[in-house]
């Protein structure tokens, strides 16, 4: 990569010696091809190197009063503003050692003196073709991981999207639920939240899975669509063979994120997440639940999290087919399934949220009367 050749764009090497003489000799040897600065010690030459326009290299000699080249080599190379500066020892020390030592603390090169004029331009112009090639990759290393920062973005906002919509399919059906997918998906990541250090659920619950947790819980529905609105929409009780048909929503859901899955052609975590959820969160920790009538930890956690999440919602809402309850009755029926429908340490972590379940359900209240009831402060 050829070096600019404007004066305005000249390269700067900053030379540090304590003897004037030598400060004047290299001075003279640069300035026709580069900017040149001097520094006659340690300190001012740190100083320089970590300015508002650090050198494009640095001459240093190791023979100097007070702090010594290599000391202050070692500083450059520690700190993260200057480490990244080539630096040439050029020194009167010629010995196999002192060279050693020089290049263990990150020096590119080792100049002895009496110095070659032709040789030190030739190495100081290798070295900065080779800093300015190291810096072009690392620009370019730095927009690319931008780049890629930025699809990624794009395509996790695409996902949100998909999913948002996808459910207000299912909340188009059912009119009176509102708000209910966003307090769903907030009541499953305060459970998951609570449960993410418990050594039953540590290992599943990584920051990674609750954040999938959290965008596929919208999904848990969707398999409403399906359903009749002379059933979905029915402000009585269900006949047995309604019953039978409403319950195959979760089925239909799931095979609807199949076929989502199918259409990408590529599996994906949060949809993969999604049909788990869809799928099972009519599951009891009893077996009596369905479509599958599983049981205990056969059940995904995923679902475990999310039927809580969802007989909560539905309990304090007011429906075509019931009124809302109270938070406190709410959270009586719920503690009164630990261990039949519930798996017992969710509800125990419920137990720990429960002014958060609160806290979300009014912040997220409907505005028609459609609403979960407004809970007053009073504590459980």
């Amino acid at each position: 990569m050829p070096m600019p050749s404007g004066s305005a764009d000249k390269a700067t090497v900053l030379v540090v010696d304590d003897t004037p003489d030598n400060l004047a000799l290299m001075s003279a040897l640069l300035k026709e091809r580069y900017k040149v600065k001097v520094a006659n010690d340690g300190p001012r030459a740190l100083r320089i190197a970590a300015g508002e326009r650090p050198p494009d290299l640095i001459l240093l000699d190791i023979m100097m009063p007070g702090m010594d080249g290599y000391e202050v080599c070692r500083r450059l190379k520690a700190a993260p503003a200057t480490r990244e500066i080539p630096v040439i020892f050029l020194t009167a020390r010629a010995g196999t050692e002192d060279e050693e030592s020089g290049f263990a603390l990150g020096a590119v090169d080792y100049i002895t003196k009496p110095i070659s004029p032709p040789i030190v331009l030739a190495r100081v112009e290798t070295q900065l073709r080779l800093k300015a090639s190291a810096d072009f990759l690392r620009d370019q290393n730095a927009f690319l991981e931008q780049e890629v920062a930025c699809r990624t973005r794009e395509v996790q906002a695409i996902q949100d999207v998909t999913i948002l919509a996808m459910a207000s399919l299912a909340e188009t059906r059912d009119n009176e639920t509102g708000k209910h997918i966003r307090r769903t998906q907030l009541y499953v990541r305060t459970l998951a939240e609570r449960l993410r250090t418990h050594p039953r659920f540590a290992a599943y619950l990584t920051p990674e899975q609750i954040d999938v947790l959290f965008k596929s819980a919208p999904l848990h529905d969707i398999g409403k669509v399906g359903i009749p609105d002379h059933i979905l929409l029915k402000p009585g009780r269900l006949e047995p063979d309604e019953l039978t048909l409403m319950k195959t929503h979760t089925t239909l859901g799931r095979d609807a994120i199949e076929h989502a899955e199918a259409q990408l052609g590529m599996p994906l975590d949060y949809l993969a997440c999604a049909k788990e959820i869809a799928y099972c969160h009519q599951e009891k920790w009893d077996g009596t639940g369905y479509p599958q009538g599983l049981a205990g930890d056969a059940i995904p956690i995923s679902a475990r999290l999310m039927a809580l999440a969802d007989v909560y919602d539905a309990l304090i809402c007011r429906r075509v087919y019931k009124k809302a309850m109270s938070h406190e009755d709410a959270v009586g029926i719920i503690v009164a399934g630990r261990g039949t429908h519930f798996d017992p340490d969710v509800v125990d972590a419920f137990l720990g949220v429960v002014d958060e379940f609160r806290s979300i359900a009014r912040l997220y209240a409907e505005a028609a009367d459609g609403a979960p009831e407004a809970v007053p402060p009073a504590t459980l």
